[in-house]
């Protein structure tokens, strides 16, 4: 019997034990959170990933379940150097073990190299997708060479012939001085 799983409510221990693979290719629009970060809204690019499902048995311990996570991605975003924008290639891979509660979580998480998430039988698919990707952005997304000429000064023109039209404060007080020692 081939069960069917559905990426927006994942039967995570069913997933692991049936050692099933789920795949996609989704809109980027699909993942809001993403969006806020996405330089360019109407971007027909896509999100593909692919996740499989393992359950290993320990002797003497319950068995575990895993879920290996693929991504692959091109994002629009908007290089930090020339504000125009660029595509930045992503590609995620990553593994989760599951634990019984957050409780189990917060215990093994200190302890443990992999990363540890909660047991569902509704899991959300899509949004560990979007979390990992919005987690590996860029903190400073930009070309490697810009296809324009990056201004490289932030001062203005003007700047330095305002700086020799104002006249120094201290001038003002040294004229009074000399009037005033005049005057004595």
């Amino acid at each position: 019997m081939k069960i069917d799983f559905a990426a927006d409510r994942l039967d995570v221990p069913a997933f692991a034990l049936a050692a099933a693979t789920l795949e996609g290719r989704d809109a980027l629009r699909l993942f809001p959170r993403l969006m806020e970060e996405i330089a360019d809204e109407q971007s027909a690019h896509t999100v593909d990933w692919v996740a499989v499902g393992e359950e290993i048995q320990h002797v003497g311990r319950p068995a575990q379940e895993w879920l290996h996570l693929k991504v692959d991605a091109v994002l629009p975003l908007t290089c930090q150097r020339c504000l125009g924008p660029v595509d930045v290639p992503m590609e995620i891979e990553r593994s989760f073990r599951f634990v019984e509660s957050e409780e189990a979580a917060v215990a093994e998480d200190d302890a443990v190299e992999e990363d540890l998430l909660v047991t569902q039988r509704d899991f959300k698919l899509r949004e560990l997708v979007e979390d990992e990707l919005l987690m590996a952005l860029p903190a400073v997304p930009q070309h490697d060479l810009c296809p324009v000429e990056v201004r490289m000064s932030v001062q203005d023109p003007d700047f330095e012939e305002a700086e020799v039209e104002k006249p120094n404060p201290f001038a003002a007080l040294a004229t009074l001085k000399l009037a005033k020692d005049g005057k004595g």
